[in-house]
């Protein structure tokens, strides 16, 4: 099992952003945890030197398995389906600007909340036709780089724009495109799906990437959250990719990631 978990190169309001502060500091702890990678939170490829963030991953011996960009919507207010053209397009230049970060580390990139939701005056089948516009020009522009994107399904009370995986395959199949999956996330499923295992056999190689909080969005072991059943049921799919910790940082990051680390590697040595 390949473990990661989210730092944020930036500042950032989003809590669930578990290491934010000194980069190379939280890159340290990270490595000396145990995980094998980082998903780095980056809200503007412009606001990071890729050479030297490059570096200071590989000094720690990590890998990057997928890049957050939530925290364009979060700070930034940019959606691919806001009512202002200016706004859309400028959130899909975004997304097309991660590509090159993509592509050195070889990561998924994710579309959170950057999606955006249906605000007032915009019916739902009209905010829907601009996601799916997005995310074609997207998954073209990030084809020849041979990047993936994953749409992250978030719960109702965050969005209305896909919430559960069958509205993500559905979405899929309007996107129409090969190098366009889904996350799944376990704090997000657990509000929405009826079975979350069902939901992770019928997304089955769609799953790009992997996101683990408890039902209480804190560390995995924290809520009632049965992981080792979850994670026999992500693995059985053939899912080769990393498991990675998107969580409150409660009573710290620190522990928090060393709580789920000693967790998930438990459910590790009994599932192997």
């Amino acid at each position: 099992m390949k473990l990661s978990i989210v730092l944020s190169t930036q500042p950032a309001q989003f809590q669930a952003a578990t290491f934010k502060g000194d980069l190379e500091t939280n890159l340290a702890r990270i490595a000396a945890l145990g995980y094998d990678g980082v998903e780095l939170a980056i809200r503007d490829p412009k606001l990071v030197n890729a050479d030297e963030l490059e570096r200071l991953v590989r000094q720690h011996n990590l890998m990057v398995p997928a890049i957050g960009t939530g925290q364009a919507w979060g700070e930034e207010g940019l959606s691919f389906t806001d009512p202002d053209p200016l706004v859309r397009r400028a959130a899909i230049e975004r997304v097309e600007s991660h590509v090159p970060v993509a592509a050195r580390f070889n990561a998924v990139i994710i579309i959170g909340l950057l999606r955006g939701i249906v605000k007032p005056g915009v019916d739902h089948e009209q905010a829907m036709n601009w996601l799916v516009e997005a995310l074609r020009k997207c998954s073209a522009a990030a084809k020849p780089a041979g990047v993936r994107l994953a749409l992250e399904p978030i719960n109702r009370y965050e969005t209305t724009l896909i919430n559960n995986a069958a509205q993500g395959l559905d979405l899929i199949e309007r996107v129409g495109a090969g190098n366009f999956g889904l996350l799944l996330d376990t704090f997000h499923m657990n509000i929405e799906e009826p079975s979350i295992e069902e939901s992770i056999r019928r997304t089955g190689d769609r799953i790009f990437h992997f996101h683990v909080a408890d039902s209480n969005r804190w560390h995995p072991g924290a809520g009632h959250l049965d992981f080792r059943v979850l994670l026999h049921t992500l693995f059985d799919t053939g899912y080769t990719g990393f498991v990675s910790g998107e969580f409150m940082p409660v009573p710290d990051a620190a522990t928090g990631a060393q709580k789920a680390i000693e967790h998930l590697r438990a459910i590790q040595a009994v599932i192997g």
